[in-house]
């Protein structure tokens, strides 16, 4: 009896591994006696998975597992542009057929979703960008030819029709396919070497978020959400730059409540030295800077010297606890929301964070640690 227990156990087993194994199979036709390879597309490069012979009726067929959507190159022997991209995930029973003579611009994919919409994407990029060779190409034939300038101006007009369809198109896939491993290849496809199709920030942080929280472990997915967080912070810097220059300051007006209730601005303390620093009772690397601040605040706080405290603290009795504990005297403020707009404002990353204005409100320094601090104080002041 044990052994039949035993023996269940391990076809259950055996049954469950297979129901979770990918497999792509199909026929390229006159592809027999050559090779057929099953590349990972990597991140920055590709790892072969497989490979065999293909039989006479050029049929093949491959299995392994994925733990989510990925990425495949599926290549002839020969060629090395004559392949297909596929996205598989677990399960997924892939059939591909074509033929070797074009089997990259043309073959059938069924039983994948993901591989179907990785097509649907390349297809119509392909399309747009033989459109746009197809103007350049008359624009070069016909530029000595009379009345080229009027005929130029009509193709430049359609040009940028193209290349705007295809914006439109890649963007709205994009948001009819917020969890689908696809929008990595719709938001990274290319006009050309140096230009997106998809450029707009919203479509990256959205797909981005979703797919991060679906599937937070494949690289293609951590590469993309580290993308777009340097692109929101760069983004945040040029939106600060452009206030700089249109309002002739560098510091932008905050005004939030202090423990009190009252609100305070930060523009109300021109004519000192503010040091404007971010911080949270909840993080260590706070709570070890303010003996710092204190010992300055003391030292030069009668010659000028302010501190303008922003918390991004959500519970109101650990912000106040923390400024009685460690002796905060200066101006603290917050919101108990996070404070978020004064954090999008100055471009916030990291805690602790601080900003030094002078007298007229201009940054003089940025994120300065206590010696650093100390000595443009003293020597301002």
């Amino acid at each position: 009896m044990r052994k039949s227990i035993v023996f269940i156990i391990a076809v259950i087993a055996i049954a469950c591994n297979d129901a979770s194994m990918y497999t792509i199979q199909g026929r390229i036709s006159n592809a027999g006696g050559r090779y057929i390879y099953l590349d990972e597309l990597k991140l920055r490069s590709t790892a072969n998975i497989d490979s065999l012979k293909l039989d006479e009726e050029g049929k093949f067929s491959f299995k392994g597992n994925v733990s989510y959507p990925t990425f495949f190159l599926l290549r002839l022997s020969g060629n090395m542009k004559n392949f297909v991209t596929l996205l598989v995930d677990s399960a997924e029973q892939v059939e591909v057929s074509g033929d070797a003579a074009n089997f990259s611009r043309d073959y059938l994919v069924k039983g994948s979703e993901g591989s179907a919409l990785v097509q649907e994407l390349n297809k119509r990029l392909s399309e747009t960008k033989h459109k746009l060779d197809s103007i350049r190409s008359l624009q070069l034939s016909f530029r000595n030819e009379v009345g080229y300038e009027q005929r130029r101006s009509q193709w430049e007009s359609e040009y940028e029709q193209v290349r705007k369809t295809q914006i439109n198109y890649s963007k709205k896939f994009v948001e009819s396919h917020p969890f689908s491993m696809a929008n990595v290849l719709a938001l990274y496809q290319k006009f050309d070497d140096d230009t997106y199709v998809v450029q707009d920030l919203q479509s990256l942080k959205v797909a981005a978020s979703a797919l991060n929280s679906f599937f937070p472990e494949s690289e293609h997915v951590k590469a993309l959400y580290a993308n777009t967080v340097k692109l929101m912070q760069d983004e945040r810097s040029a939106r600060l730059s452009r206030f700089i220059q249109q309002e002739g300051e560098n510091s932008p007006n905050i005004t939030l409540p202090d423990p009190d209730g009252k609100k305070i601005s930060l523009s109300s303390l021109r004519g000192k030295y503010v040091l404007l620093h971010f911080w949270s009772s909840a993080d260590r690397g706070s709570r070890i800077m303010n003996p710092v601040l204190v010992e300055l605040y003391q030292k030069y706080h009668s010659k000028g010297f302010e501190i303008y405290q922003v918390s991004i603290d959500t519970n109101r009795y650990d912000w106040i606890n923390a400024i009685d504990e460690d002796g905060l005297s200066w101006i603290n403020v917050g919101d108990m929301e996070g404070s978020h707009v004064a954090v999008n404002t100055y471009n916030v990353t990291e805690l602790p964070f601080n900003y030094l204005l002078n007298r007229e409100g201009v940054i003089v320094g940025k994120n300065m640690a206590g010696s650093a601090l100390d000595k443009l104080l003293g020597q301002a002041l």
